[in-house]
């Protein structure tokens, strides 16, 4: 990409702001398709956007962006596992692209436990299955390994080996960080609050999808917290599934003023952050 760009800092931007559009729509329409909310709706579309936008870091092209874009298409194919007769080519297609998310970075690897979650969650207990599960996790990694053989670029497995226990600094200002993660934690407390209320109203397939991602944020911000500080955006691994359930808040239908407090809430949000976060 650089042979093409030449460190064009405005194509990487326009890269960005397009992998991460087209990313809020895609998990909008698996929001839609697996029916977690009781309408239909672009919000998880809309929170995605906006709190992507609280932290200029979390709009830098980067390899999290991709990863996202794998951690989101094995959730969806995660969601099918109970609906098809024939899952065990999901559960290797799954299993594949979370290997390939560990490939980007050596803590992607914590990724494995959500295909446990997703297994226990959505099929019952079948050896032969969870064969599958190892075989199509160590795919990618069987033939990385043996191109870096052929080639012989193994040396090259030490870049991959590292992992940090630091807090990535996003900003200067201890005061706008301070507020900008306040107003976060409003957004997602609220959406949390809903979501209890709503996700017990729903049927059980719908609430094991909602487990499922619950499990999907805490690997998530394990996986972020454990990544070195030197990761650009390793933080934005966390935004989809907060999106997703942040997303209650704005659908809630008992009480109107309460979500249209809270949508007033964060575009005035959002114009703080972009303004005290530059």
């Amino acid at each position: 990409m650089d042979k093409v760009f030449h460190h064009s800092a405005f194509a990487y931007t326009l890269i960005a702001v397009m992998l991460i559009f087209f990313q809020s729509l895609y998990l909008n329409n698996i929001v839609v398709r697996h029916r977690l909310f009781h309408r239909n709706t672009y919000l998880p579309a809309f929170v995605y956007l906006l709190i992507t936008s609280a932290f200029p870091k979390w709009n830098y092209f980067c390899d999290t962006i991709i990863i996202n874009w794998l951690l989101l298409i094995s959730m969806d194919v995660m969601f099918e596992f109970s609906k098809t007769p024939h899952p065990r080519k999901l559960i290797y297609n799954a299993a594949l692209l979370l290997c390939v998310v560990g490939l980007f970075q050596l803590t992607g690897l914590g990724f494995f436990v959500f295909l446990i979650v997703g297994l226990i969650l959505f099929r019952s207990f079948n050896p032969g299955e969870w064969s599958v599960a190892l075989l199509g996790y160590a795919t990618p990694a069987y033939f990385l390994a043996s191109i870096l053989f052929l080639f012989d670029r193994l040396h090259s497995f030490k870049n991959w080996l590292h992992v940090g226990f630091s807090i990535e600094k996003v900003t200067t200002n201890q005061g706008y960080f301070a507020a900008t993660m306040g107003g976060l934690a409003f957004l997602f407390l609220s959406g949390v609050l809903v979501m209890r209320q709503n996700v017990t109203l729903s049927n059980i397939y719908i609430r094991r999808n909602w487990m499922a991602i619950t499990f999907y944020l805490i690997i998530a911000i394990l996986v972020a917290f454990a990544t070195d500080k030197e990761v650009s955006g390793a933080w934005t691994l966390v935004l989809p599934p907060a999106g997703i359930m942040m997303s209650h808040a704005y659908a809630l239908e008992r009480h109107k003023k309460f979500s249209v407090f809270v949508f007033y809430f964060s575009l005035i949000f959002i114009g703080f952050c972009l303004w005290a976060n530059k």
